[in-house]
């Protein structure tokens, strides 16, 4: 166990060269391009607390595992120890968990937890237990986590898509575009770095998995807002969510929130 803790011990190393701008951090750009990680949060925090007020805290705990996600992340690149890469797969894939647990839509269920009063619930625990096991089988075989995220990607894209599909609030559908677009740019710099290195490091730029760090948190951000979005409209029929943008509402570039309020304050405010 102890040798999982060793600098240098997992498989995985990135395309950016190691120890090159300090003899302490393996892979310096790569450690630091989580800054997002880290700054983001705790403003997101600050904008969803009507959502917490109307909604419960849950969204909170969210946003608090993606600053473990980023903390893992930096810990991990700056180690590239093997326990290190497990705590970074394993705190994408609870993220991933809470998220479904917390916002898995009723319409999406399977026919037999349709309809039963704690049907939904119900079907949400099956995602912890999902996470505990894969959390364990990821420590016997650590290539199961990478698996397993590869495949999340598929569902999560699936429910985003079928949400948008009957939405007809014309901001979240330009939202939701711009957020599978990121992923999409997310994505194809994954794949170069991973599998493209030679030609990257040839023209000077090994640095394509940090510029994934930060396509990913914010195609990350961008679908809680989506997803938390869409549990209020499907199921809390007396709240009304508003997508709004900070610092200018009617500047759909600036950071996305939701804002809820009880249906009688929205139609007096329509008054």
């Amino acid at each position: 166990m102890w040798s999982h803790l060793h600098p240098g011990s997992s498989p995985i190393d990135w395309c950016e060269e190691n120890y090159t701008f300090s003899p302490h951090i393996a892979e310096f750009i790569n450690t630091m391009s989580n800054f997002l990680f880290f700054i983001m949060p705790p403003f997101l925090m600050y904008l969803h607390r009507d959502y917490a007020r109307h909604c419960g805290q849950g969204i909170h705990f969210i946003w608090l595992l993606l600053m473990v996600v980023g903390a893992c992340s930096a810990y991990f690149h700056a180690t590239l120890s093997l326990l290190g890469q497990l705590l970074d797969e394993l705190a994408i894939l609870w993220v991933v968990m809470a998220c479904f647990w917390l916002w898995y839509p009723e319409s999406a269920l399977p026919a037999r937890w349709k309809g039963q009063p704690s049907g939904r619930r119900k079907f949400s625990n099956i995602f912890i237990v999902f996470a505990f096991v894969v959390s364990f089988l990821g420590f016997v075989q650590p290539a199961v986590n990478a698996f397993c995220l590869m495949l999340l990607l598929f569902p999560t894209l699936l429910l985003m898509g079928l949400q948008l599909k009957i939405e007809k609030d014309l901001r979240i559908l330009n939202l939701g575009q711009r957020s599978i677009g990121i992923i999409g740019l997310a994505l194809t710099a994954w794949v170069n770095d991973r599998f493209l290195c030679s030609y990257w490091a040839g023209v000077g730029f090994p640095y394509l998995h940090g510029v994934w760090h930060i396509l990913i948190f914010l195609s990350s951000y961008t679908s809680i807002v989506l997803f938390a979005y869409c549990d209020v409209v499907n199921h809390m029929p007396t709240k009304v969510p508003k997508l709004r943008y900070y610092p200018y509402n009617s500047c759909e570039l600036g950071i996305p929130y939701v804002f809820v309020m009880d249906k009688e304050e929205a139609s007096k405010e329509k008054i």
